[in-house]
């Protein structure tokens, strides 16, 4: 099986910390030279010293804030002519939770600007470089709620599936030119977004947080949280040249927890 990225370029989006920092690191093991996308200078420049000193390779990084798509367009148009991007892992922080009822035009604005309009711009932005290269593949981190919704992340759940139509319909228009775009739907995952999240569920049920993770944990057939590589192992395998055929499609990674296929 054929699994090498050498010689390919990955920009893994909210790639500081989590899931992205994990998907970014399988990438760099299998060769790939990966510049990490986030809003915060001084998180990014941590995290690309441990991805350099774990992979023995040089990987960049870019400041920039999903929740603002047009300064993300200007900040790729030329760092794309420079650095042909082969990889892209469009990977943002989720909206914040509560009720789809009591959420306000502004939350659902926020959501879709940092999802849907920054892949966007990020994807046309990298396009060109995949045509030309002959290698592309385009990854979304998004959530098993595109396939059942999950209670108290109204606003997440909405924009999640807004992510999943768009993925399948540009994976339809791109294929020609042996493009790949595929969705990555991370069940419960130990990240610092989970915790945020459980702290606030807990809160609204008057529960510790260490009960009501306990009440999730039972949920999982696999009985546990997914660690942040496990996610990332199912990215790697996408991004690479093994995975040509596959396209359109969501992966989902989540212990058995989702009910339906």
């Amino acid at each position: 099986m054929d699994l090498n990225l050498r010689g390919k370029h990955a920009l893994v989006c909210g790639g500081s910390k989590g899931i992205g920092f994990a998907a970014a690191a399988v990438l760099a093991d299998l060769g790939a030279t990966v510049t990490l996308l986030s809003r915060d200078q001084a998180t990014l420049e941590a995290a690309v010293v441990q991805l350099d000193h774990a992979s023995g390779q040089q990987h960049r990084v870019l400041v920039a804030d999903l929740s603002q798509p047009e300064a993300v367009q200007q900040v790729l148009a030329g760092f794309v002519a420079e650095h042909p991007v082969h990889i892209l892992i469009n990977n943002a922080g989720g909206p914040k939770s509560g009720p789809i009822v009591d959420a306000s035009a502004d939350q659902l604005i926020n959501g879709f600007k940092t999802h849907v309009l920054s892949s966007q711009v990020i994807t046309q932005a990298v396009l060109p470089g995949m045509r030309e290269s002959g290698y592309g593949r385009i990854i979304n981190i998004i959530s098993t709620s595109v396939k059942q919704p999950i209670p108290g992340l109204g606003v997440s759940n909405t924009i999640r599936g807004a992510m999943g139509n768009w993925s399948k319909t540009l994976a339809g228009e791109i294929a020609q030119y042996g493009i790949t775009v595929n969705n990555i739907l991370p069940g419960m995952t130990s990240t610092e977004r989970l915790a945020s999240l459980f702290d606030a569920m807990s809160a609204q049920l008057k529960m510790t947080p260490e009960a009501y993770a306990e009440q999730v944990r039972k949920t999982i057939p696999m009985g546990r949280f997914a660690d942040p590589a496990e996610i990332a192992n199912a990215i790697g395998f996408l991004a690479s040249p093994a995975a040509s055929y596959i396209t359109g499609t969501n992966i989902v990674v989540d212990g058995g927890r989702t009910k339906s296929l």
